[in-house]
């Protein structure tokens, strides 16, 4: 897959380019990029304003930083601070955001500038998508998860009551910013969190980078600036080549969801609220989708072992019962359906010939499912 180099300080802007024809667009990796933003961003504008959207937490952290930029580079900006949390992404504060990024008078030609985590780039990607029919917007992400997967490749929308991202649009950004330095204000849970994303890549297609992950991941984790420039570069040279060849998901970039459907129908149960992250119920949707593989004799069981083995030896939870609570797994079947990947009432899951080896799959019974779940829950 992609031989992104590890010894280059973090300081260093790595680039990574998106390939969508006139869509193009470029992620830059490297430290210190929210205080170098405005002259990167300069170029990119067709007037000299901007709309910055933010949470509260994120705001404390770096708002005034990328002001300072803006400024410095004769942007003039205006701030939206939305509360945090994935609560935030639903269409109670899309409506209120959109009415907020109309009462600033913003125009086509503005830039919107989503700073934050996956929950503001969601949101406010989908906004830009649809206020005076679409505005300019750049992500400049804070977290691990959203510098390796959701500030990449335009999809944007918000949870409803139904499931997660059921309601959104494909929409491109002019340009990621994927600051390092930003991981360093991270709790550990969300940098374990977005981690799992990160050996997402490694499990699909690319086994030689899951196994640099289980000798550097904890040093990642750790605060190693080099690993995490490392992780990020070669987690986004994975995603940019699958979006640049299945933009919508027709086909192969629904290998990205690896984990998703087992790990959206935990979430959807939990209510998105902070008693489960995203990340966390993707770890575990990974191991429960390599043991299903396994169940189904379609890879070997000691892959699952080993997946299993190296997220919890960075602290990421492996099962269902380490969220400590009860499930019934008849719930997170009906959720499972719910799924954006169900065609003719069939469910496609990603599954795995082992690490490495990811495959699509339509010929899954949902009874096996329900009884691999059964079983995790019991033990």
């Amino acid at each position: 897959m992609s031989s992104v180099t590890s010894s280059a300080p973090a300081s260093e802007i790595g680039r990574v380019a998106v390939d969508l024809g006139h869509r193009s667009y470029d992620i830059l990796v490297g430290g210190g990029l929210i205080a170098r933003a405005g002259g990167l961003i300069a170029p990119r504008l067709k007037d000299r304003r901007a709309l910055i959207v933010t949470d509260a937490t994120v705001a404390r952290f770096y708002l005034d930083e990328l002001v300072r930029s803006l400024e410095a580079a004769g942007i003039r900006q205006e701030s939206i601070v939305l509360p945090p949390g994935e609560a935030t992404k639903d269409f109670q504060h899309l409506e209120d955001l959109a009415n907020r990024m109309l009462q600033a008078r913003i125009e086509r030609g503005s830039m919107i500038l989503a700073l934050g985590g996956g929950v503001i780039g969601d949101l406010t990607g989908f906004a830009a998508s649809i206020v005076l029919r679409g505005i300019d917007f750049i992500q400049i992400p804070t977290t691990l998860l959203a510098q390796v997967d959701s500030s990449v490749g335009g999809k944007t929308g918000i949870n409803t009551a139904q499931g997660k991202n059921l309601v959104g649009s494909f929409y491109q950004p002019r340009l990621v910013l994927a600051d390092i330095d930003a991981l360093d204000t991270l709790p550990r849970r969300e940098l374990l969190a977005g981690y799992a994303e990160v050996v997402k890549y490694g499990l699909i297609n690319d086994p030689a980078f899951f196994t640099w992950l289980e000798t550097h991941g904890a040093d990642l984790v750790d605060g190693n600036g080099a690993a995490r420039r490392h992780a990020v570069m070669t987690s986004c040279a994975a995603k940019a080549a699958v979006v640049a060849a299945d933009e919508r998901e027709a086909d192969q970039r629904a290998l990205l969801n690896l984990g998703h459907t087992f790990g959206h129908a935990l979430e959807a149960e939990c209510g998105y609220t902070g008693e489960l992250l995203h990340g966390e119920a993707v770890a575990i949707g990974m191991v429960m989708a390599f043991e299903l593989s396994a169940m189904l004799g379609l890879g070997p069981s000691e892959d699952a072992a080993r997946v299993a083995r190296h997220l919890a030896s960075v602290g990421l939870p492996t099962s269902p019962a380490a969220i400590g609570r009860g499930f019934d797994a008849s719930r997170l079947v009906h959720h499972m359906r719910q799924d954006k990947k169900v065609k003719d009432g069939r469910l496609t899951f990603v599954l795995a010939r082992g690490i490495g080896r990811a495959f699509l799959s339509r010929d899954v019974e949902m009874d096996q499912v329900e009884a691999l779940l059964a079983r995790a829950l019991a033990a």
